[in-house]
């Protein structure tokens, strides 16, 4: 039916309320303020213990080898994971094959099994680490393996080598997500295979990749805590020297979660900025921080 607007007339706008989100959220505010008190009265954790061990050098020692590890070895399945993306989508079959087993080969067999095979089982099995010419006696350098596999470089390895075949399906599903029109384009400048690869699909590939690397950064920052099992003194291991001779494990392992909880928070904001940027010119750039968007929902319920 059509309604008659005098000329000049002005209108107000009426947001409308949204009755449902308020009650969800009381809903969910009553359920936390139920755990809470019932974690409180229940005395399992000792909050002054937590707050002891917090800031402990031993605890702040674990997590800067917790960040460094998990950087270092990000950035080596970075690199391995473009490398074997790369020699799997060649057309030369050896490099394919070989990249396949690799990709088959550390998926499919567990980050623990892998850092205890380098760790114990290659020392147990190369018992020297030398450089020279192959199928003679001219040795450039030699070392003891066991001096060269420390718990850092079993870590570095165990981690960097599983995360690089992840990364390379990763790697390739970005690749193969640029339109082949852009392959072709840069053929006909007369660009070679390396030049297309890095000027052309890399660069645009990128906005699909980012996401993923960094769901498996934060994974990665969780993952480390396996490197335990080779001695290395990361966050989870220093936790649980402290607690083995003070017996408060439940505290530790609060303090080494809460600590885990800050890092994947950080590399969350990180991954957001990152993707934003690589976003550009895009409708994605343009989307609002998170929060934009918790100050926006908040301002909503105050109506």
């Amino acid at each position: 039916m059509a309604v008659d607007v005098e000329p000049g007339a002005t209108f107000t706008v009426v947001p409308v309320r949204r009755y449902g989100q308020i009650v969800l959220a009381l809903v969910v505010a009553l359920l936390v303020a139920w755990l809470a008190a019932a974690g409180a009265s229940s005395h399992f954790v000792n909050p002054a213990v937590v707050g002891q061990y917090l800031l402990n050098p031993l605890i702040l020692g674990g997590l800067a080898n917790t960040i460094f590890v998990s950087i270092a070895a990000m950035v080596i399945g970075i690199v391995l994971g473009v490398v074997f993306a790369v020699m799997k989508m060649s057309s030369n079959t050896v490099l394919a094959a070989v990249s396949g087993f690799y990709i088959w080969f550390f998926r499919g067999t567990p980050v623990l099994v892998q850092l205890i095979f380098w760790f114990n089982g290659v020392p147990a099995v190369f018992h020297d680490l030398s450089l020279g010419i192959p199928f003679t006696h001219v040795i450039f350098f030699s070392m003891p393996m066991v001096a060269f596999m420390t718990p850092l470089a079993a870590s570095l390895l165990g981690l960097g080598l599983n995360e690089g075949a992840y990364m390379a399906e990763i790697v390739r599903g970005g690749i193969l997500a640029v339109d082949e029109g852009q392959v072709e384009a840069a053929q006909a400048l007369g660009m070679v295979s390396a030049q297309t690869m890095r000027r052309i699909v890399l660069p645009q590939a990128m906005r699909v990749i980012i996401p993923p690397i960094g769901n498996e950064f934060i994974s990665m920052l969780k993952t480390s805590s396996l490197a335990s099992v080779v001695t290395f003194g990361e966050l989870l291991r220093r936790a649980s020297d402290i607690y083995s001779s003070n017996l408060f494990v439940v505290e530790l392992l609060v303090v080494a979660s809460l600590w885990y909880l800050l890092l994947t928070t950080v590399a969350s904001i990180g991954q957001y900025y990152v993707e934003k940027r690589f976003a550009r010119g895009t409708a994605r750039a343009e989307r609002e921080t998170p929060w934009q968007a918790a100050l926006r929902n908040l301002m909503k319920l105050r109506r």
